[in-house]
């Protein structure tokens, strides 16, 4: 079996290269490969960085028209309910998340798996078409402005900033401290590490669910909650 993967980061897929992955670089609505090529596609925290229901769903597309009939994809999204049934996820906690639980179910996903033109993703397949004037989300775009979230918190709004710091001892630090040394060579002249803000639209209970069976070409196979995420097991028709 052949695994590979993909990402908009050139860095984070050089460092795929590094550690001995095949990956490549592109963005999730157009993914070149030929449809149909997959035995099981994997989208982790992916799909809740687009910012309206029409893109997000483009990606489901996109997703599912590289997989053969009867190929499964896994779906990770973040989810609104950091804390569900009566249980806080490990995000609120301030710890990290264990690995065990996705890398299980991905290798499981993997496991249970065995050509058509490309499609125009504007317009999204025959089997792909979304209903009209139908959405998965109470906001069709996200707000023109937008809250900052508070890290290790629970969400206020389903659409956020989040702020991402970078850490001392990365080569971007480095080459930041470079940068901001003063000409004095004082140390404590060094300005404070930049602070980066990705958008997020996370996802209420449900939601992903009935975002995905907008598309015929799918069905879902399982949907569940995981640790501060709302994931669901497709299978292509």
């Amino acid at each position: 079996m052949e695994e590979f993967g993909c990402d908009r980061s050139k860095t984070l897929v050089d460092i795929c290269g590094e550690k001995g992955f095949q990956a490549f670089v592109c963005d999730a609505l157009t993914v070149p490969i030929r449809s149909g090529s997959c035995d099981a596609c994997i989208s982790i925290a992916v799909i809740h960085h687009f910012s309206t229901v029409e893109r997000r769903l483009a990606v489901l597309c996109e997703l599912t028209r590289l997989l053969r009939a009867g190929g499964k994809a896994l779906v990770y999204v973040w989810a609104m309910e950091q804390e569900y049934k009566k249980q806080k996820s490990k995000y609120l906690k301030g710890k990290r998340a264990s690995d065990n639980r996705l890398g299980k179910v991905v290798s499981d996903t993997l496991n249970k798996t065995g050509n058509g033109e490309r499609q125009d993703l504007a317009q999204p397949s025959k089997d792909c078409n979304q209903p009209e004037g139908k959405s998965s989300s109470p906001n069709q775009v996200a707000p023109a402005s937008l809250p900052v979230h508070t890290n290790r918190t629970s969400f206020d709004s389903q659409d956020v900033l989040v702020p991402w710091h970078l850490k001392d001892g990365t080569k971007e630090k480095t080459r930041q401290d470079k940068l901001c040394q003063p000409l004095d060579g004082s140390a404590n002249a060094l300005e404070p590490n930049p602070v980066f803000h990705r958008y997020y639209h996370v996802f209420c209970e449900g939601e992903l669910e009935r975002l995905c069976k907008q598309l015929d070409c799918v069905k879902v196979r399982e949907s569940y909650y995981d640790q501060g995420n709302w994931c669901v097991v497709l299978e292509k028709r």
